[in-house]
Order: structure tokens, then sequence, then C-alpha cells
């Protein structure tokens, strides 16, 4: 009775022992496991941090490209070498004169526009362009972050 008693003892330590130092290894290969995703989350952040710093210098680049632009635009519009002129209709009929207008305009209505109202209607398209430019890169952003985050499950 005494070594069965010893035989069922010994048999289940030898199980307890078992089983406790599987669920150590077990805990062991989990956190290995964690750490190497850790690891591969933390370089995916990094390639995104990096690809977000350089849309936005490149972004930076262009509005401040945009602005040099506009600021020498609205410099030659203000000293009249640059003078924005539209097609016109008159609703009064002509003169009956038959002289051949000069110029290179072969007998078009034109007319110039006040310049504050020409640089205001170009600051309009300005801003509609600056917006698409950041939507684009915001939309550049989402489809490589989305990329990168295809192969996490």
């Amino acid at each position: 009775m005494k070594g069965l008693l010893s035989g069922l003892i010994a048999l289940l330590l030898t199980f307890g022992g078992g089983y406790f130092y599987g669920k150590y290894v077990e805990r062991e290969v989990q956190q290995a496991e964690v750490d190497r995703l850790n690891t591969e989350a933390r370089a995916k952040e990094q390639a995104l941090a990096a690809a977000v710093t350089t849309t936005a210098e490149a972004l930076r680049k262009t509005n401040e490209k945009a602005k040099l632009a506009t600021k020498q635009r609205d410099a030659a519009i203000d000293s009249g070498a640059l003078k924005l002129r539209l097609k016109t209709t008159c609703p009064v009929p002509a003169a009956t004169d038959t002289a051949v207008a000069s110029g290179d305009s072969a007998g078009e209505a034109r007319s110039e526009l006040d310049p504050t109202f020409g640089k205001a209607l170009f600051a309009i398209a300005e801003e509609g362009d600056r917006a698409i430019t950041k939507l684009n890169a915001c939309i550049s952003l989402y489809n490589q972050a989305l990329e990168s985050q295809k192969g996490i499950k």
C-alpha cells in the first residue's frame, strides 16, 4: 500500500511538474512571438513615419514653389506686364466703319479685367489646387498605410 501511495504521489508530481514546465515553455514561446511581432510593428511604424515626413516635406516644397509663383504673377499683374483679357460681346451694334482693326485680335472684341479682380480669381483657383494637392498626399499616405498593414492578421 505504501508503495502504491508512493507511486501515485510520484506520478502526480511528475504530471504536475510536466504540466507546469510545459506552461513555462509555452509562455516563453509566446513571449518570443510577441517580441517578434512588436519588432515588425515598430519597423512598419517607423517606415510609415518616414513616409509621412517625406510626403509632408514634398508638400511643403510644393506649397513654397506655388507661393513664389503667385508672388511673381501678382507682381507681373501689378506692373502691367501681365494683362488679363477676355473675349466679350457687346449688345450695341458696332459702328459701320469698314476700317481694318489694328492689333492681333483680328477684330475680336476684348476687355481687360481689373488687376485686383484677376488676382482674386487666381487666388480662388490656387486655393482649390492646394486643397487637391493636400488631398492627393493624404490619399497616397492612406494607401501606403493600407499596403503596409496587409500582412498583419
